[in-house]
């Protein structure tokens, strides 16, 4: 029986460490992608042998072109042809206006999210349509269609491009027996706040939430999981708004 080998970009902390101890548990074995964080992509990889499953920690740079090639080279070498990739990688830089907002600061987040993304499903594609088989599963954000103002406007407009990526990318691959989704998270409680400059955001979100409440990685993992199974045969071009209302 042919093993499942999922490639997950930033896969050492918040949902992306949650997609791929789902993943492990549904029998996939797994790629933990990092950039910073060796120790804790290696505890996640770690976990994923833990559940029973195949795992490697690789670091790489989704923006650069040579990582990403690397990246898809060792999973294949190591762990056997790629199967799916959850595109999580991302980054929303600091919290402000536009007008606030360094050019560095753009360059990093459309790099990430959106550059980072390209590059990695053109990777995917590329050993994927050959064989007639494949999942991309890539982690967009209800910012996408809410705009962010005075948070981060460069954000929601990379995360729009993501969306309009699955979209087109599903139509240019189903042919090839590859399916795209993404699925659109709301304000999840994880340290990506934090990093944006401002740690209690997720909390104070909720009460502009319908169900009250920020969402838990764990609640994005399993709509990813869904996506990425048979369950979800039928299923391409979809962008699964996990929001809690919102």
């Amino acid at each position: 029986m042919k093993r499942l080998v999922t490639v997950v970009t930033g896969g050492s902390r918040g949902i992306g460490a949650a997609v791929c101890r789902r993943l492990a548990a549904d029998g996939h074995d797994v790629v933990v992608g990092y950039l910073r964080d060796a120790g804790a992509a290696e505890a996640v990889a770690d976990e994923v042998l833990g559940a029973g499953a195949r795992s490697l920690a690789l670091r790489a740079d989704t923006s650069v072109e040579e990582d990403v090639d690397r990246l898809f080279a060792l999973a294949e070498e190591r762990l056997g042809p790629v199967t799916g990739l959850v595109n999580n990688a991302g980054v929303t830089g600091p919290l402000g206006r536009l007008a606030d907002t360094a050019t560095a600061d753009l360059r990093q987040v459309l790099d990430v999210n959106l550059l980072g993304t390209l590059l990695c499903s053109r990777r995917a594609a590329q050993l994927m349509a050959p064989r007639g088989s494949g999942v991309i599963v890539n982690v967009s954000s209800a910012a996408a269609t809410l705009g962010s103002p005075g948070e981060y406007v460069h954000y929601a407009a990379a995360k729009a491009g993501v969306d309009a990526l699955t979209l087109g990318l599903a139509r240019e691959l189903g042919p090839d027996g590859i399916r795209v989704n993404a699925v659109a998270p709301g304000v999840i409680d994880t340290e990506i706040h934090a990093a944006a400059g401002d740690p209690e955001r997720a909390a104070r979100a909720a009460a502009a939430i319908p169900l009250r409440r920020p969402g838990r990685a764990e609640e994005i993992a399993a709509a990813v999981a869904w996506l990425m199974s048979p369950d979800a045969s039928y299923a391409a071009g979809a962008v699964l708004r996990v929001s809690g209302g919102r």
